[in-house]
């Protein structure tokens, strides 16, 4: 007899390895299809879902830093030398009568002018907020602020 005729005498089983996971054969397991079945499965509590429903109040729009309270508008007193002749009165109403400031949501906007520019006419201004510098500029030509 030589090597190369050399013949088992049991018959050689090779392992049929089926399914995922190991030793449990086709579903492992985990019964058949469906979500449970799958790697990674995660069910949610009832009360999470609940919560993730609810309409969420989401942030303070663009930045959180952002002030609430509204900020005047701005006027320079060289726009009043402008528009208005010697002895008018200057309210924010007229101002937006004049087109020169609009309403913000339907309401009259805080109004502050500030001294960019001379003023040499005599003017009466009321309901505007004002800087240093407006209120001697306007003195100085003989105007009032109330």
């Amino acid at each position: 007899m030589q090597l190369h005729e050399l013949k088992r005498k049991t018959k050689n089983i090779v392992k049929r390895r089926v399914g995922r996971g190991g030793k449990r054969g086709k579903t492992s397991g985990r019964g058949t299809k469906g979500q449970k079945a799958r790697a990674g499965h995660n069910i949610r509590p009832e009360i999470q879902t609940r919560i993730k429903k609810l309409p969420k109040l989401r942030g303070r729009g663009i930045s959180q830093f952002k002030s609430i309270t509204p900020k005047p508008v701005v006027i320079n007193l060289s726009l009043l030398e402008k528009t208005f002749a010697a002895g008018a009165s200057v309210t924010p109403i007229i101002l937006i009568e004049k087109g020169l400031v609009k309403k913000q949501k339907a309401r009259i906007p805080k109004i502050k002018i500030l001294g960019t520019g001379d003023l040499t006419k005599k003017l009466a201004i009321s309901g505007c907020l004002f800087s240093a510098s407006v209120k001697q500029k306007i003195e100085a030509a003989g105007g009032t602020i109330a």
